[in-house]
């Protein structure tokens, strides 16, 4: 293939991830039809009904936009129809593509997705390689297909993980690296410079959605291990342990030695409270309290003084 005709794109996503994608596809050679994302939610304290980041892209630049409560509805597959699209890129949608929508494409639908496939398909593949104490990390142009994140690989770069890597970081560093790689994926696509290569049997993980219970801090388990916990969670949804009954994010700590029955603060260093771990202990140096500002812990502890031997748990 040597398709040098434009391709008419249509592009679904929904978060801060997809924006950098999308807005790379806005300044590319191709048109970007149309843009189908999420429908408004509402957020904050007073419930205010917020639009999506790709939607507020897509509004900002005049793009014609959907924002379905399903594909599968009549009028919706109608206007995607009418968008006559070569191309559909979907980056953090939030829905599953029906296999009518996977068909209208006459050259298919890709996907960026934030992993080395076949490790961590699924819902949260960021902070899961984190969690996991994983080496590597990266970001992987798959040609989708009815399984969730199951089909051909069509392009992949990989990045090294270090110890001070947040979930936050991460989630921007692979945003960037996806964008990038989507453009040159496409234009390869357009040479036939990129085919698809199916995904290896072996090292297939599954990146299950975050829930209440992996935010939960257990002291009972080594501090290196806590540590990637709140690492991975920061900024969001926050690593979080109760004192005194008062649920608390721990944004950022360091892996000391101090020994102790898991969960007692042992001792207050000068950067923050030192907690007893499994193995080894954790200071804490950044926190948030519900409904407060993130803060160092010294801010935190001029303002709320701890004694030795409070447990955290």
């Amino acid at each position: 293939m040597n398709d040098k005709q434009p391709w008419r794109i249509v592009f679904m996503g929904t978060p801060d991830f997809a924006v950098p994608s999308l807005t790379a596809l806005l300044n590319g050679p191709d048109p970007v039809v149309g843009v189908v994302t999420q429908l408004d939610k509402p957020t904050g304290r007073g419930m205010t009904m917020t639009a999506s980041p790709v939607k507020t892209t897509a509004v900002e630049r005049g793009i014609p936009l959907l924002q379905p409560r399903t594909l599968r509805d009549p009028e919706t597959f109608a206007t995607l129809e009418a968008w006559q699209p070569d191309l559909v890129v979907v980056t953090a949608f939030g829905q599953i593509l029906p296999q009518a929508v996977l068909n209208l494409p006459t050259h298919g639908c890709i996907n960026v997705h934030a992993s080395l496939l076949p490790r961590w398909r699924g819902a949260a593949p960021i902070q899961r390689a984190l969690l996991a104490g994983d080496s590597h990390s990266g970001v992987t142009i798959m040609q989708m297909e009815a399984g969730l994140d199951t089909g051909p690989i069509l392009a992949m770069k990989q990045l090294p993980l270090d110890e001070t890597m947040t979930g936050g970081r991460l989630h921007d560093t692979l945003a960037t690296l996806g964008a990038q790689l989507l453009v040159s994926t496409i234009a390869g696509l357009k040479t036939g410079n990129v085919r698809p290569s199916p995904q290896p049997a072996e090292g297939v993980t599954h990146a299950a959605k975050l829930t209440r219970t992996d935010e939960k801090i257990d002291f009972r388990q080594p501090a290196a291990t806590i540590q990637r916990r709140i690492l991975a969670l920061n900024p969001w949804p926050g690593a979080v342990a109760e004192l005194e009954g008062r649920p608390i994010k721990i944004l950022a700590c360091r892996v000391a030695d101090g020994s102790g029955s898991p969960g007692t603060l042992i001792t207050l260093q000068n950067d923050g409270p030192e907690i007893a771990c499994g193995e080894g202990s954790v200071i804490v140096r950044e926190v948030q309290l519900p409904g407060k500002r993130r803060m160092t812990a010294q801010e935190w502890l001029r303002g709320h003084p701890l004694t030795i031997g409070m447990l955290w748990s």
